[in-house]
């Protein structure tokens, strides 16, 4: 397996700074105090935590249900990433994952079975087992 890169830079103070995060093999993304807590233009880290987490179990996901026998069509993943202050910081206390799937060839029982396995086996799950709260509505629909 390879090695994934990415960067970020900052420049200025907090207040009034501004920065762009990289992924290697993506376009630059911007931020800001204002992206990250005042609703402006621009992301935040913990959107692209929230990303890396939804591109992760969605490809999962996939693997898991063929697995199972089924067919996935598509896959839709939202994780919504709900940071605290935390004493002087501050702590991400949960990520919400919302995945809407069409598949062929599995039952409900068994899909509910695969994706909580997947939300708990997936790499970025595993890297993110410090978050209190990871919950995951997951709904299956035929294609």
């Amino acid at each position: 397996m390879g090695i994934s890169k990415a960067s970020a830079e900052w420049n200025g103070t907090l207040t009034s700074g501004k920065g762009v995060m990289k992924p290697a093999h993506a376009p630059e993304v911007p931020y800001s105090l204002g992206s990250r807590f005042e609703g402006k233009p621009g992301s935040n880290p913990e959107e692209l935590i929230g990303a890396s987490l939804a591109g992760c179990f969605s490809m999962a996901l996939s693997v898991g249900l063929e697995k199972a026998g089924a067919t996935p069509k598509s896959i839709r993943t939202t994780a919504d990433v709900k940071l605290d202050k935390d004493g002087e910081g501050f702590t991400i206390t949960s990520i919400a994952l919302t995945t809407n799937v069409v598949a062929d060839g599995i039952d409900d029982a068994t899909f509910q079975t695969v994706a909580e396995a997947t939300k708990k086996g997936c790499p970025v799950s595993k890297a993110l087992a410090s978050v209190p709260n990871l919950s995951l509505k997951a709904t299956l629909g035929a294609a």
